[in-house]
């Protein structure tokens, strides 16, 4: 009958680590994983070897790299995963602020790798984007912050956890990067939907949006200059949209063929931003939708078993990492369909990024860490006395 109410019911504590893990991993969203970053590497095999011979490399340098951080990636996925949310909690926090720190002094200490955004630390050997790890940690900082609001005699979490996020986005759109600033700010925005949205303040977090997108056109020549090339219904082939654009009409259902394709030699970004490009010409249609069928199963899995969830820090952490990770995946398909304005966001575990990689298998070991299927309290726990992350 516990089962029944309740599902599976974890392990006790005594018991190994490793089978606890399995037994309660979500283990579906595991496999999807999986799948998409071998997906990744094999795409990686096609659209990194033209960048490679440009900058006089081994062929395959940047699929060895690609390979090397995801392992990593997939390791610290692996390991997160196994941590209780209560440590998530407390790695979040302190991840954050770390990272927060690492934005603040980007200005000062970063570089932009001559693409108008400072954006990344140089470490001679590899290059850091903080913004990619701060995405996790900020997602767990603020959702920390509004469960305390449900606490008796707890601080106003949902007003702070709102500066938090004007403060995070004001920042990011300051390299510029307004990508990222608009991730963040959906997933805190559906974040203080589940926790219950005041009309007032998201109707002014609305105007709010609206009034700092106008004064970015006006004063951003590279804001205005993408919105205004997504506007513009005259493609430049010279384009990177140019050439995405053709890649996937050239593909059609089934792709042009493995290797035959002519858009990697083309695109600058092809093993990053417009990796799909790549799958929809060699690959077609077929390979596309099943990509965007993975990420979907990823994001609707953890979202449905987070809805038996008791713990409301968990309940709105898992949201908001389930939406970052979704919606970059829709953002990144999305500007090479044409479907919205040109930004630079990669395709969480199949583009070519270390930084990305890495903070991706961070943030979905969180996921899976708070979707572990663990004993619940009765529902009248959240209704009359909210306990901690356990």
């Amino acid at each position: 009958m516990t089962d029944m109410v309740f599902g599976s019911v974890a392990q006790q504590p005594s018991d190994p680590i490793l089978p606890r893990w399995w037994q309660t991993i979500d283990r579906w969203s595991l496999t999807f994983v999986m799948i998409l970053f071998i997906m990744g590497i094999l795409l990686g095999l096609a659209a990194s070897v033209p960048l490679a011979q440009r900058n006089g490399l081994d062929p395959f340098y940047y699929v060895y790299k690609q390979l090397f951080f995801g392992i990593i990636a997939l390791l610290a996925m692996i390991f997160t995963s196994m941590l209780s949310p209560k440590v998530v909690r407390r790695l979040g926090i302190i991840g954050f602020i770390c990272c927060f720190i690492a934005i603040c002094f980007l200005p000062f200490l970063g570089t932009d790798y001559g693409k108008g955004a400072v954006r990344w630390y140089s470490l001679g050997f590899a290059s850091v984007q903080p913004s990619e790890f701060l995405k996790p940690c900020f997602v767990i900082f603020t959702a920390w912050l509004m469960a305390s609001s449900f606490e008796v005699g707890g601080p106003p979490g949902k007003r702070m956890s709102f500066l938090v996020c004007v403060l995070v986005v004001g920042l990011l759109a300051f390299q510029p990067d307004f990508g990222q600033a608009s991730l963040f700010l959906a997933s805190w925005g559906l974040m203080y939907f589940v926790a219950g949205a005041s009309l007032i303040l998201m109707f002014v977090m609305f105007i709010g949006v609206i009034g700092v997108g106008l004064f970015s056109y006006n004063n951003s020549e590279h804001f205005a200059r993408r919105i205004d090339g997504f506007l513009n219904p005259d493609i430049d082939p010279r384009t990177q949209l140019g050439y995405a654009t053709n890649a996937i009409q050239e593909g059609g259902f089934f792709g042009v063929g493995l290797g035959e394709g002519s858009v990697k030699w083309s695109l600058p970004d092809a093993h990053t931003d417009f990796i799909i490009a790549v799958a929809a010409e060699e690959y077609g249609l077929v390979l596309v939708l099943v990509i965007i069928c993975l990420f979907a199963a990823i994001t609707v899995r953890s979202l449905m078993r987070l809805m038996n969830e008791r713990n409301i820090f968990v309940r709105l952490s898992g949201t908001g990492i389930a939406v970052l990770f979704g919606m970059q995946a829709m953002i990144n398909m999305g500007v090479a369909v044409r479907l919205l304005p040109a930004k630079g966001m990669t395709l969480p575990f199949v583009s070519y990024g270390g930084s990305s990689l890495v903070a991706g298998g961070i943030g979905l070991g969180m996921l899976l860490a708070f979707t572990r299927t663990r004993a619940q309290g009765d529902i009248s726990d959240i209704l009359v006395a909210p306990k901690s992350a356990q």
